[in-house]
């Protein structure tokens, strides 16, 4: 009887071996099968490929053919290859600057250039790869911000914000309707602590409240390892109809931002970044909402019409925005019990001033009547200015400006 009980617990514990490492099997399967299928959506049949030398591979693909598309609202919708209007003051003759103008400024030059570029009728998009799957939470995550990440300038209780584990160093503007905002853009490399921080310095255009259905455009520069695998500097672009919760993505990575210039690629690579005490480069923003479709534009220089968020895809941002931010975000994961060192724009406290702590200039807002103007009563927010600070200016050359950013961990931010 005792060799029966000892037979039967052998050949139960063979099976309970076997049952949990073919159901570890079909749960890894299962997750390859779901990663597969989600590079498929995302990796559209490219005309060309070109390879970059960050190891970036950038598919060249026929503009009908973007993730956009997947959209059910976007089945039949006709492409808008250009805006109706540019806002008034942005140039001089007021010339609309289509994305085939050869009226560009310098050229901005992103990694891949150097080995080729996409032909007309085709947009770029960097390829995802399976690893940059596998980094998510999972892969309805995958592209996407985490929950609570806006600053709320005027909140009654910052330790609350704190616990999201983001901080930011802002200038801001609110109480008005806002139908777009611009900024000349530092572009640095920060250096990043943990793989599931980031540094990013950018424009929110925001509408509605700060709860469940917050609407927001975004747009700027990044280091994020845990999104794209690497410490580079790469151009941005997210959006969200719900606080972060399940619309939007960040560039091309869900349905949504039409994109229109066969030049710049979302995600890509931005060289040469500034030095400490060195040479400046900076890059310049703007997105407004199309007077006649309603569509919020973005440009990205002062001749890279890039494409559109189509105005359905908001709620609030339908009409406009109620809340304009720029500045610098990182995340702060404590992984140590201490703040994290990943820097904010330069790493440098404002204070450092040019060529050593980085800067937004020109800021920018487009009002009812479609035209670019000075802020009016611009402030300011950091959660803990020992770790990130800001410092605003004004003057002829940069119009209204701030210095902003920081190291993080130091003495007085432990």
């Amino acid at each position: 009887m005792e060799k029966l009980a000892k037979g039967f617990l052998v050949c139960l514990c063979l099976w309970c071996f076997f049952s949990l490492s073919y159901a570890a099997r079909s749960g890894v399967s299962k997750q390859k099968l779901e990663v597969k299928k989600h590079l498929n959506r995302l990796n559209k049949p490219a005309v060309k490929s070109i390879q970059s030398p960050d190891g970036d591979m950038i598919d060249c693909i026929p503009i009908t053919k973007q993730p956009a598309f997947d959209h059910p609202y976007l089945k039949d919708h006709k492409i808008q290859m250009k805006p109706n209007y540019h806002p008034e003051g942005l140039f001089d003759d007021n010339k609309v600057v289509s994305t085939n103008s050869k009226e560009k400024e310098i050229h901005i030059p992103q990694l891949w250039h150097k080995y080729g570029k996409c032909p007309g009728g085709t947009i770029p998009m960097r390829r995802t790869k399976e690893d940059d799957v596998l980094r998510a939470s999972s892969v309805k995550r995958y592209g996407k911000k985490k929950h609570r990440t806006v600053p709320l300038p005027k909140s009654a209780e910052p330790d609350l914000i704190n616990q999201s584990g983001h901080q930011h160093a802002i200038a801001y503007v609110e109480g008005d309707k806002y139908y777009g905002a611009k900024a000349t853009i530092n572009v640095w490399e920060p250096k990043i602590q943990q793989q599931n921080e980031f540094s990013l310095s950018q424009i929110w255009l925001l509408g509605g409240s700060f709860g469940q259905d917050l609407n927001s455009i975004e747009a700027g520069w990044q280091v994020s390892p845990d999104l794209y695998g690497d410490n580079n500097t790469r151009l941005f672009t997210y959006w969200t109809s719900d606080a972060y919760q399940a619309t939007g993505c960040y560039n091309l990575l869900c349905s949504g931002f039409i994109q229109i210039n066969s030049d710049i690629a979302m995600g890509a690579s931005i060289s040469p970044v500034s030095g400490y005490r060195n040479s400046q480069y900076d890059i310049s923003i703007l997105i407004w909402k199309d007077p006649k479709e309603g569509h919020w534009w973005m440009q990205f220089g002062n001749g890279y019409v890039l494409g559109y968020w189509p105005s359905f895809l908001f709620s609030y941002l339908t009409e406009s925005a109620s809340m304009i931010e720029w500045g610098g975000e990182v995340v702060n994961s404590q992984s140590d019990g201490h703040h994290t060192s990943t820097q904010m724009g330069s790493g440098k406290f404002p204070e450092e001033g040019f060529s050593k702590a980085s800067y937004f200039r020109n800021i920018q807002v487009v009002d009812s009547s479609n035209n670019l103007k000075a802020p009016k009563g611009l402030g300011t927010f950091t959660e803990q200015s020992n770790c990130y600070d800001v410092q605003p200016g004004n003057n002829d050359d940069w119009g209204h400006y701030f210095y902003y950013g920081g190291p993080g961990k130091n003495e007085k931010c432990p």
